[in-house]
């Protein structure tokens, strides 16, 4: 089955688990979700502006490479989409998003726990059987290639399968805006490409998905770029 395939055939299960920033509905419905950018900037002193002027709305089922040099306020900006600081200009409104879910840089899990169990959990916390929840869990780690190491505990995981580990679990929270900090900058080349095949599948429960990064491979991966030094 094409990596495609396999993101249509388990669509079902994940879609129906359920300056100034505001939100208009609290609720995630992907017909009508985006994140609307109006003017946004930002500075700490009032002086020196990490960016200026960004207007723009995202999408669900899209995943936006956020990328510039460092310093450049990639964080900053993942922070104020997300509704968590506030811009020094400009607006955001998020309509119909949901939930909010952050991917760390450094991937943490509970050290003597499955891999399924990770991806699990989300699942039978919305009210699944544990065998359902298994069996939603396994077919969501074969998308991120995590299938055979199901069993395996997390404190046994490489670096690159425990990065693809909580990109995996943030899908499985059913949230409508993913946030993703650098998912490579900790990893070697051979295991940052891995992560980076996995990335198209951080949309497929109709996410709003934002990744900062500083890796071209990763801008690569994704389906749209937001370069901050255009707004500099």
């Amino acid at each position: 089955m094409s990596v495609q395939d396999q993101l249509e055939s388990i669509r079902p299960a994940v879609a129906g688990l359920a300056g100034t920033s505001t939100v208009q509905d609290d609720s995630c419905d992907e017909r009508s979700a985006h994140v609307q950018l109006d003017d946004v900037g930002h500075s700490f002193d009032g002086d020196d502006w990490l960016f200026r002027h960004i207007t723009m709305t995202l999408y669900p089922r899209r995943v936006y490479a956020l990328v510039g040099p460092s310093g450049s306020g990639k964080s900053t900006l993942l922070s104020i989409v997300a509704g968590w600081q506030q811009p020094a200009q400009g607006k955001v409104i998020r309509v119909s998003c949901g939930r909010v879910c952050w991917v760390l840089q450094n991937p943490h899990g509970v050290a003597r726990r499955k891999v399924i169990d990770h991806v699990a959990l989300p699942y039978i916390s919305r009210g699944d059987r544990r065998n359902e929840a298994e069996e939603h869990a396994l077919s969501l780690l074969r998308v991120f290639g995590l299938d055979h190491l199901a069993a395996k505990q997390f404190r046994d995981l490489s670096g690159g399968e425990a990065q693809r580990l909580m990109l995996a679990r943030a899908v499985a929270s059913h949230a409508g805006l993913l946030l993703v900090d650098e998912p490579t900058a900790q990893l070697d080349l051979a295991t940052a490409a891995s992560v980076n095949r996995t990335l198209h599948g951080l949309s497929i429960s109709g996410a709003i998905v934002v990744v900062a990064t500083h890796d071209p491979r990763t801008r690569d991966a994704c389906t749209d770029i937001i370069d901050l030094r255009d707004y500099q």
